[in-house]
């Protein structure tokens, strides 16, 4: 028995001595290799005009829309015209019951008949007491009541007219018309309800033209040139485009997004932007100068951003942390943490570690032009 376990403990001690070697050279091997400059892209750091391209969603509106109304309320009985339909100047939009107004209408006409017979009666009693006053048949009070009644009476008939119109007036406002030509784009009431006075019954579009509105964050319109052309597609058929300018900027932020409604006036809209199309609107943008570089020369130290900087005098690299301005998934805009001059690695940063030798294979375009 102990002497079967010599053997095999001689065995195991004559595959060690073999082994040793081979675990030697693999060691030298690795170290070997490990040694050899690691092939990366590097770049140099520039400063440069960096022009951006910004793409934003829009819609076509009308450039002129107004919300028609009655100057009445009252039960709406008809409105002949719907969302999408193309109506003239003075065509009927709407109607109102008119019976209580065509009530109050016959009541003011016979307010001013019965005004105008009493004026006949004033007018005949003055002119016999100043007849009578003339050839000293009456007193002077007497005429002084009797052009008294006259002037009451000729202002009766002046009140009496007056609410004769403003009925005929309140018979015309149960009926809406267009004021110009133009398309409905909204109603805000159907036939059978009770409408107040003011309340939107149908929107109307002008004809005279359109514009591409868009929600725009402050940042493209501080970098963005007040006169600058933006091309506009549609989106459903982008072969249809049409180029435009802004032509107005809202005053104060969306409260929920913190953009800018921005309407941009269309020359000459192509017929199949339609209103309420929806549509892209694209425009260069212009920061200055700054450093950008390829996002894949992007990587995190201590959670934050950082990239690999290259010591020309013995070609080891240096993990470094940068301050971002924005980045997209093809370019970096660098604030600060590298200066122009320096040389960047662009790829093969996954591999690398502070203090390792590299070797460049072939250099990026520079930093400050646009991908």
């Amino acid at each position: 028995m102990s002497t079967a376990w010599g053997k095999r403990r001689l065995a195991g001690v004559a595959v060690m001595a073999l082994a040793l070697p081979l675990l030697s050279a693999c060691g030298r091997e690795e170290e070997k290799q490990a040694a050899a400059p690691r092939p990366v892209r590097t770049i140099t750091v520039e400063r440069a005009p960096a022009v951006e391209t910004v793409v934003l969603t829009g819609q076509v509106q009308a450039r002129n829309e107004a919300a028609m109304a009655f100057r009445i309320g009252g039960r709406m009985i008809e409105r002949p015209v719907n969302v999408g339909d193309r109506v003239k100047a003075g065509q009927l939009l709407a109607k109102l019951d008119p019976a209580n107004e065509l009530n109050a209408l016959r009541s003011a006409q016979a307010a001013v008949a019965a005004a105008e017979g009493q004026l006949v009666t004033s007018e005949n009693a003055f002119e016999r007491q100043d007849r009578l006053l003339a050839s000293g048949f009456t007193t002077r009070a007497n005429w002084d009541q009797a052009n008294q009644a006259l002037r009451a009476a000729r202002s009766q008939l002046d009140d009496a007219e007056a609410q004769l119109q403003i009925a005929q007036d309140r018979v015309g406002f149960t009926e809406l018309y267009a004021d110009v030509d133009g398309s409905v784009t909204a109603r805000g009431a159907e036939p059978g309800e009770v409408v107040q006075a003011g309340q939107m019954i149908v929107r109307l579009a002008q004809q005279d033209g359109r514009d591409a509105v868009f929600d725009v964050p402050p940042q493209v319109l501080r970098t963005t040139p007040p006169d600058s052309e933006i091309t506009i597609r549609l989106t459903s058929d982008p072969s249809v485009t049409a180029i435009g300018r802004v032509r107005e900027v809202a005053p104060q932020a969306d409260a929920q997004t913190r953009n800018f409604a921005v309407r941009v006036g269309i020359n000459e809209p192509p017929a199949a932007m339609l209103l309420g199309s929806t549509v892209s609107g694209t425009v260069k943008v212009s920061d200055g100068p700054v450093m950008a570089l390829p996002a894949t020369a992007l990587t995190t130290s201590e959670g934050k951003p950082a990239v690999f900087v290259v010591n020309p005098a013995d070609s080891t690299v240096a993990l470094r942390n940068i301050e971002l301005v924005r980045h997209d998934p093809g370019t970096v805009i660098v604030a600060d943490g590298i200066t122009p001059g320096e040389v960047v690695v662009t790829a093969g940063v996954q591999a690398l570690h502070p203090g390792q030798v590299v070797r460049t294979v072939a250099a990026t375009v520079p930093s400050g032009t646009t991908p």
